[in-house]
């Protein structure tokens, strides 16, 4: 790879730090993610968020100051270069933005539409200090990978430029690593460990890659063909692909050893969904996040509700809990022509856990939000079907463990709201690996691992992503397969090396 494209010393990037004043550069209002209307997206599947066009895309980068000791890099879990690739932007060398990029990271464009970024990268820009809008870092990763893969389906495979850099190692090839499990951490860690030059191969329980990306996330946020782009970049390190393939039931992990994995990296996730204990809940029409979600993907909104294609037509649904999930799942319900679209959410306003963007995109799309509501029962109707819920006011009190103030019952503040459809999304428990007899669990299930290097107890097995941390976001995942690679290509390594003295 040419550092010249990352050096912050490089002459280019010193000639254009002197191309306008930080004062110019401090003017900028920052660029508008240009947005489909509320009134027509509620009608289709598209995706809400349009794409900067190449002119304001440089002009959002032209904001970046080049920091020396830039902020945002500090709150990436993945360690992305984010100067580097905006300045590449600015001087409108897109595909070396997106080398810069695959140093990093192999889901870009996944990236780029769902991490939270003002919680994060966003959150490190000098620009809150100054009280300015911070830099889309976000949204200018999104161009990047969009760009280049446009300009990829429009070029030969000929004259195609690989923008992917390895640093294989021959002491490597051969060494098979099996991944359980194709969500975000999987596949994080095997783009790592293809690119180091290991033998790789990812077993999915299901029919499809890509996990939470594909099975719990609405095309309207991110398209299946942008996850299926992203998931092809793999293919082509050598990274092999096996579905349907259960490991700990289709396939033991004794099996898995013996076939000559000398690694496995276990990323499962946590898709078992948390219940409220509450009567009512086993009700037909009340359903978790997962059930609705995977229904919506899979099938599409005949499914949801069991009947026709227009089974959520003038109906009354109510999506418990605040989270981006939350969030997804009542704007599909608004989608499949939801008359009442309801979030209903114990705590208050600003304790919404949700992006910003998600809360803010949901209200236009005319999505109710029963903040400081808590259902406490289902109710039925003469035919055993859900037909209503209860619902406790209430307000907030001092504040918890986690630092927000705590809700509290309002005495006697009892509503009944009727509804046709409640989906709980209120948290997801990890999935226990199945016969994985030699690792460390919690009490919840999680894999206990070691923080610095995602090891787990059993001496050939790494873990990270939910299975480890409990729902969480992509980008921690990442972040979690991201160091695993690293911290087990140093085990092999030092094997090796101490191999070779002998």
């Amino acid at each position: 790879m040419n550092k010249d494209i990352i050096s912050r010393d490089s002459e280019w990037r010193e000639e254009l730090r002197k191309l306008h004043t930080t004062k110019e550069r401090t003017a900028l209002p920052r660029v508008v993610m240009p947005e489909i209307p509320a009134a027509y997206r509620v009608t289709c599947n598209d995706e809400v968020n349009q794409g900067l066009s190449i002119e304001q895309a440089v002009l959002e980068a032209r904001r970046c100051l080049d920091c020396p000791d830039p902020g945002c890099m500090k709150g990436c879990p993945v360690s992305n270069n984010i100067p580097s690739f905006i300045k590449n932007i600015e001087r409108r060398n897109f595909t070396e933005a997106l080398e810069v990029l695959n140093l990093t990271t192999v889901l870009p464009a996944v990236c780029g539409r769902v991490c939270p970024q003002e919680k994060q990268c966003e959150a490190g820009c000098i620009y809150n200090k100054m009280k300015k809008p911070p830099v889309a870092i976000g949204n200018l990763e999104r161009f990047v990978a969009d760009f280049n893969r446009e300009m990829e389906r429009n070029t030969p495979a000929a004259e195609r430029r690989d923008s992917i850099h390895t640093l294989a190692s021959p002491f490597f090839a051969g060494i098979k690593i099996a991944v359980v499990g194709s969500g975000p951490s999987g596949l994080a860690f095997a783009g790592d460990m293809a690119k180091r030059g290991y033998d790789v191969t990812i077993f999915e329980a299901l029919d499809r890659f890509g996990g939470v990306l594909k099975y719990g996330i609405p095309e309207f946020c991110l398209p299946n063909d942008v996850v299926d782009a992203e998931i092809a970049k793999l293919d082509t390190l050598g990274v092999k692909f096996v579905k349907n393939a259960f490991v700990g039931k289709t396939i033991s992990y004794k099996q898995l050893q013996e076939q000559g994995f000398k690694g496995i990296y276990v990323a499962t996730g946590a898709g078992k969904p948390r219940f409220m204990g509450i009567p009512g809940e086993n009700l037909p029409g009340v359903m978790t996040a997962n059930e609705y979600l995977i229904r919506l993907n899979l099938m599409g909104d005949s499914e949801i509700y069991g009947q026709s294609n227009t089974s959520l037509r003038r109906k009354r649904v109510a999506v418990i809990g605040a989270g981006n999930t939350a969030m997804d799942a009542v704007r599909a319900a608004r989608r499949m022509g939801a008359e009442r679209a309801m979030i209903v959410y114990r705590r208050g306003e600003d304790e919404i856990p949700a992006r910003a963007e998600e809360v803010r995109h949901a209200r236009e799309e005319g999505v109710e939000f029963l903040t400081l509501h808590n259902p406490v029962e289902y109710l039925e109707d003469e035919n055993g079907i859900l037909r209503a819920m209860r619902v406790q006011r209430m307000e907030l009190g001092e504040p918890d463990e986690s630092g927000r103030r705590k809700p509290v019952e309002i005495p006697g503040a009892i509503e009944e709201i009727e509804v046709d459809l409640v989906v709980i999304c209120v948290g997801y428990l990890p999935n226990p690996p199945a016969l994985l007899a030699d690792v460390d669990k919690s009490r919840q299930g999680n894999i206990v691992v070691d923080g610095a290097s995602m090891k787990s107890s059993s001496p050939d097995i790494y873990a990270g992503g939910d299975i480890v941390r409990g729902a969480a976001t992509v980008i921690l995942a990442m972040g979690d397969g991201r160091k695993a690679a690293k911290s087990m290509s140093e085990a092999f390594e030092n094997i090796i090396r101490n191999t070779s003295l002998l």
